[in-house]
């Protein structure tokens, strides 16, 4: 039995069967290399899903996981520590004016949001709860995140679930401005949806949409929990409309792979008080120093900058692919958060070929490929990365 079917043999025994796996098994990594079980080596374009922003085995992760570990891991949220404290400062001063809470995920961030919202509503606006989403939507797997969730197919089996979302169709003004009412006290949006095929919102929308929700005295909500970190080649992608939200909520490549997430409120949403709203772990020294850390580290290193250029050549690359007959119909996204539509159903064939051929991509449903590496990504490596997926998709073309 190899050590991939071990692998299969034990989670069939041991783990709930909540995923589908892919046919790896990941030993290690560096950089944007992992290998697997086999020894082979592969380019990562996954990055766990958009979390490991500084690439795996990072010197300042490990050096902020290390120091940190021996001085204090843990200590609650009824004492201070300097290291959330730290924290909110970096995060805030790459952001906008606001105040910070600490959670663990980008699921609990928007249950935290929710929360903001629906209070805000009540003592601003009358009593307001509902909340404007969009369809195809992805805001998190627990019960209030995915009341928020455009995706029928997530929800459906855990119904019923909280009341007060209504959902309209992504990028239409229109449809939000007829939602809104003076029961609506937030709208609530993915300046690029992930989860249904890496679709950004048209250029100039969120200007747009913040002059609806000032007019219409509602709350702004951005779900950058994806979006965010420098992914898109600007700290959050908001950013490249030159507006700020309200609410922002944060997770996924906030501490490079340690499970954290984060929700800043501008003054004007910043309405939570002592017992409305806590978290065990949420800010931990631990979490909260490797977050830091990787702050600290993509400023230092010019990431958003880079991941602007990466992606670009990404682009550029894969475009070069249709040219010569690969299924590509266009490249969806910004920086590194992009999705190749394909013209043909073949999605999964691809990403099974891509391991093949040694580099990790993500299919999302038939027609999307998606691609999120991390933002330490090199030029060569891209290349390579491109010459590798090149490879895969035409083998599956033959």
């Amino acid at each position: 039995m190899t050590a991939l079917e071990q692998a299969a043999e034990r989670e069939q025994r041991l783990l709930m069967r909540t995923y589908a796996r892919q046919p790896l098994t990941v030993e290690s990594g560096r950089g944007v290399w992992v290998r697997d079980a086999s020894g082979q080596e592969l380019i990562d374009l996954v990055g766990g899903l958009a979390v490991n922003v500084l690439g795996h085995a990072h010197p300042a992760v490990h050096r902020a996981l290390a120091e940190q570990s021996q001085r204090l891991v843990h200590t609650s949220n009824l004492y201070y520590t300097s290291e959330q404290l730290d924290l909110a400062e970096l995060l805030i001063g790459t952001a906008f004016p606001s105040r910070v809470f600490l959670c663990n995920s980008g699921a609990e961030a928007n249950e935290t949001a929710i929360k903001i919202a629906r209070k805000w509503g009540r003592v601003h606006k009358q009593g307001a709860t509902s909340i404007v989403c969009a369809d195809n939507a992805f805001h998190g797997r627990t019960t209030g995140a995915l009341a928020a969730t455009g995706t029928e197919r997530y929800r459906e089996p855990f119904e019923p679930l909280a009341r007060g979302f209504i959902r309209v169709p992504f990028n239409d003004l229109d449809a939000i401005a007829s939602a809104v009412d003076g029961a609506t006290c937030a709208v609530m949006l993915e300046p690029i949806q992930g989860e249904s095929g890496v679709h950004p919102l048209d250029r100039g929308f969120l200007g747009a949409l913040r002059h609806l929700c000032d007019e219409r005295e509602v709350l702004l909500i951005l779900d950058e929990v994806q979006t965010g970190m420098g992914r898109t080649g600007a700290w959050w992608a908001h950013q490249h409309d030159g507006v700020a939200p309200d609410v922002m909520t944060i997770a996924k490549g906030l501490a490079g792979g340690v499970p954290i997430g984060a929700v800043l409120a501008a003054p004007r949403a910043d309405v939570l008080e002592p017992g409305d709203h806590g978290s065990t772990f949420g800010g931990g020294p631990l979490a909260s120093a490797v977050a830091s850390a990787v702050i600290r580290t993509i400023e230092e290193e010019h990431l958003v900058e880079r991941a602007a250029a990466a992606g670009d050549h990404i682009a550029e690359s894969v475009q070069d692919m249709a040219s010569q007959g690969a299924p590509v119909d266009e490249v969806r996204g910004r920086g590194l958060m992009l999705g190749i539509g394909l013209r043909l159903p073949v999605a999964r064939e691809v990403a099974a070929a891509a391991l093949e051929h040694g580099v990790i991509v993500n299919a999302v449903g038939d027609r999307t490929v998606r691609l999120l590496p991390p933002l330490i990504i090199t030029h060569d490596e891209v290349d390579e990365a491109m010459r590798r997926l090149g490879n895969a998709f035409a083998s599956v073309a033959s």
